[in-house]
């Protein structure tokens, strides 16, 4: 998956209808891809996503050309009918696998999550064998570049990291710290300062100790002449 491809940078409505389409190409093969009435109640679904939200069909169809301009969704026609329909590109604009694009998909619609609550909400889009390989998927989606989600700081009396994806700004809760990857600089530095300060110190050590045998010379030599 490795590659020089960057993220765009999506707003919360072309998260959400792109996930959606993401995850009814999965869960609802016979109604895809989808019409304009179906996927805006997809969008509104009251569960399996946070936050609820309730698009009325002109944001939709206003996300959907944005999506459409950066290549992530299409339209389809055909079948006897003459209604528009849209599906997702996602695979197809990202080396992704099937089970990457279900995780991004779970991080699309439900926000940030842990490993083990991906895994439970997983079933309909893709089965993982365990818990640990959805964290093998997570962590090469973390690592390989461009990187597709973050890890971010554990939560008081959490065992798990929660994951968010990187297709928007991370946004954390009240309770979160900075995602890992700065904190982790941010232990480098205060390491290198304090590095610095002890260097300082022996140094300043070595000089006073030097002062002190210098004074105590001197005082032996003062002594020897009374």
């Amino acid at each position: 998956m490795s590659n020089s491809q960057t993220l765009p940078i999506l707003n919360a409505e072309e998260i959400r209808v792109l996930g959606a389409l993401m995850e009814k190409s999965k869960t609802t093969p016979d109604y895809y891809p989808m019409t304009l009435n179906a996927l805006t109640a997809a969008c509104n679904q009251k569960t399996s996503r946070k936050p609820v939200v309730a698009y009325d069909e002109e944001t939709v169809v206003m996300t959907l050309d944005s999506l459409k301009k950066k290549g992530l969704i299409s339209t389809a026609t055909g079948g006897g009918s003459r209604t528009v329909k849209y599906k997702h590109n996602f695979a197809i604009v990202f080396p992704v696998v099937p089970q990457e694009v279900a995780l991004i998909c779970l991080l699309f619609l439900r926000g940030p999550q842990t490993p083990g609550e991906l895994n439970t909400n997983s079933g309909r889009l893709y089965e993982f064998e365990s818990i640990e390989d959805v964290q093998q998927t997570l962590e090469k989606l973390a690592t390989e570049e461009p990187a597709y989600v973050v890890q971010l700081p554990k939560r008081a009396g959490q065992k798990e990291a929660r994951y968010a994806h990187l297709f928007a700004d991370v946004v954390l809760d009240e309770d979160d710290d900075l995602p890992e990857e700065p904190a982790r600089k941010s232990v480098g530095e205060l390491e290198a300062r304090l590095a610095k300060v002890e260097d300082e110190l022996a140094e300043l050590k070595a000089a006073f100790d030097k002062l002190m045998k210098e004074l105590m010379d001197s005082y032996s030599v003062v002594s020897s002449y009374k």
